[in-house]
């Protein structure tokens, strides 16, 4: 604790703040919508989002502390976007099987350590081609924003831009946090919050009882386990390699594992680390203190998740381009690392297609782009850019 607290620092209260907020936002509303084109109940998808935040809460904390790393878990996005066709055919106890056994696979992938070597032999430019792809669409959220609630989004980005200008006011009031008070301001200064029923409850989790069927193990565990592994955390390990970080690869995949198995009985999708939030939270300060406001994040994530009812009504109360803003803030720094890495050098041609198949977004037998992205550019410059594996 002595050592927690000598690390600890306002900025990155303020980064691990804005972390969650963006991971209790829009990803809190693929599930709804998820839940919503499957048919769950509200008490399904309250029990979904205990287990997403908390659970995987208690899981980063033990990681951020133990190897003194932001290394943040939450739930796989593109995971959840397979579950709800799933759900049009197949059961929730058929699909929370299917969680189950991804889970078991993953562990055994990680303790074979595979996952690690697949992972150091992949290019970095290539890999971060990926990142920026993805992460795209967060910028150009940005973007339009601006377009769609000028009178929310501007103060956001001239209060961003003055702290980062005048480095010593950044300092006592850190850029992000400052473009999201004056947001917040904004919202209820120009009467945009939508008030509704702000009941204080908690969140009791449905525990359920799995069922496995071969149509379920076929259709949903090998797209889950490679959206988990190679998507989801490529794009963790490559953003937190880039800030300086040496993530256990292998110990990650197995706590993915072991995760994705708890959480199943309470009816969350499977467990990844996540890229968004330790981008924002590794894109500023002192490395050897990032792990700090990793911490920050896994604690608001134990209240989110008891309190998920209230915390999710109030957050989704607010206009679309607060949150759209608030994310494409946060990840300017990260988008400009991601290009510099992907067309700074070797591998180029590779990167390109990659980034070009990823920001396509097309899915190809239910295995979302960015898997393809890596899969295509990664063959293009096998055949066109030999030199650069030999270098």
């Amino acid at each position: 604790m002595r050592r927690f607290l000598a690390d600890f620092g306002s900025s990155y209260a303020a980064s691990g703040l804005v972390g969650f907020i963006f991971a209790a936002t829009g990803p809190v509303a693929i599930i709804l919508a998820v839940g919503a084109q499957g048919g769950l109940s509200e008490s399904d998808l309250s029990s979904w989002i205990f287990g997403a935040f908390f659970i995987n809460g208690l899981i980063s904390i033990a990681f951020c502390l133990f190897h003194r790393q932001p290394l943040v878990f939450f739930w796989s996005i593109p995971g959840a976007v397979l579950v709800g066709p799933a759900l049009g055919h197949l059961s929730f106890p058929e699909v929370i099987g299917a969680f189950i056994a991804t889970g078991v696979l993953m562990m055994a992938l990680g303790l074979s350590g595979w996952v690690r070597r697949c992972t150091e032999a992949a290019p970095m430019p290539i890999v971060m081609a990926m990142v920026a792809g993805v992460f795209l669409r967060f910028g150009t959220g940005l973007v339009h924003a601006v377009r769609d609630d000028i009178a929310v989004v501007a103060p956001m980005v001239a209060v961003f831009i003055f702290l980062s200008f005048f480095r010593q006011a950044g300092r006592w009031l850190p850029p992000l946090i400052g473009a999201m008070v004056i947001g917040i301001v904004s919202v209820f200064l120009f009467d945009k919050y939508n008030q509704g029923e702000t009941a204080l409850r908690f969140a009791p989790p449905n525990l359920y009882l799995p069922a496995f069927s071969w149509q379920a193990m076929i259709e949903l565990v090998a797209p889950l386990a490679i959206t988990v592994l190679v998507v989801q955390n490529g794009q963790g390990f490559a953003v937190l390699s880039a800030a300086g970080h040496k993530p256990p690869i292998d110990a990650i995949a197995v706590a993915c594992g072991a995760g994705s198995i708890v959480t199943a009985f309470v009816g969350s999708v499977s467990t990844c680390l996540t890229g968004p939030v330790n981008a924002i939270i590794s894109s500023s300060g002192e490395k050897q203190r990032h792990y700090t406001a990793g911490v920050v994040v896994g604690l608001l994530a134990l209240a989110f998740g008891l309190l998920s009812p209230l915390f999710v009504r109030l957050l989704l109360s607010t206009p679309p381009a607060f949150i759209a803003a608030l994310g494409g803030l946060a990840m300017l720094r990260v988008l400009q690392t991601a290009f510099g890495v992907a067309f700074g050098g070797k591998f180029a041609l590779g990167a390109l297609v990659t980034f070009l198949v990823t920001v396509a977004d097309v899915p190809i037998f239910n295995i979302g782009a960015a898997f393809w992205g890596l899969v295509i550019g990664f063959a293009i410059s096998w055949l066109l850019e030999r030199r650069d594996f030999k270098d």
